[in-house]
């Protein structure tokens, strides 16, 4: 991944020194759609502050979506993924979070396990179906081929004139 985008607007203050991020920083950072990054808004994992109309994106911000984007690459649904973000940021012992994601990532590879046997019976089967068809396609008897007719094209009626004899007038 790239470093972090870098707002190109001077803080105002010291107090604000911390960098921000745009939404156009931030898709392009994470190559992610803009509408994304909204998606991730409006379900609660992004909170971003607003100038005008502007989103202002914190440093926070831009590890939550970090966060939800790796959390999504595990195959975590997003109300996992919101889940264990807020146990992060809630500051207190780590202990508690580290079990919770293991709970989690437990139950993940649970259903992944499950999903792998179920396409191996799955591939076992179509294979068997496979060994069956080329089977009975053995066994099917090609007939021989009759000699194909070859027909004369019939002759326009121009060349039909042109060979037909001139007749006299008389």
């Amino acid at each position: 991944m790239a470093a972090p985008a870098r707002s190109k607007t001077a803080p105002a203050t010291p107090a604000d020194a911390a960098p921000t991020f745009t939404i156009t920083e931030l898709a392009q950072e994470f190559d992610i759609t803009p509408r994304a990054i909204r998606f991730y808004e409006d379900v609660g994992l992004l909170e971003p502050a607003r100038a005008g109309r502007n989103r202002v994106y914190t440093h926070r911000d831009r590890t939550r979506l970090k966060l939800t984007l790796r959390g999504k690459r595990l195959g975590l649904s997003l109300q996992e993924v919101k889940q264990l973000v807020d146990m992060y940021e809630s500051g207190s012992d780590e202990r508690p979070q580290l079990e919770a994601f293991l709970v989690v990532l437990g139950d993940h590879r649970r259903q992944l396990e499950q999903q792998l046997e179920d396409i191996q019976v799955t591939l076992a089967e179509i294979e068997q179906h496979e060994a069956r068809c080329r089977s009975l396609i053995g066994a099917i008897k090609v007939p021989a081929k009759a000699p194909a007719k070859t027909t004369a094209a019939k002759p326009s009626a121009r060349a039909r004139a042109a060979k037909a004899p001139a007749r006299s007038a008389g």
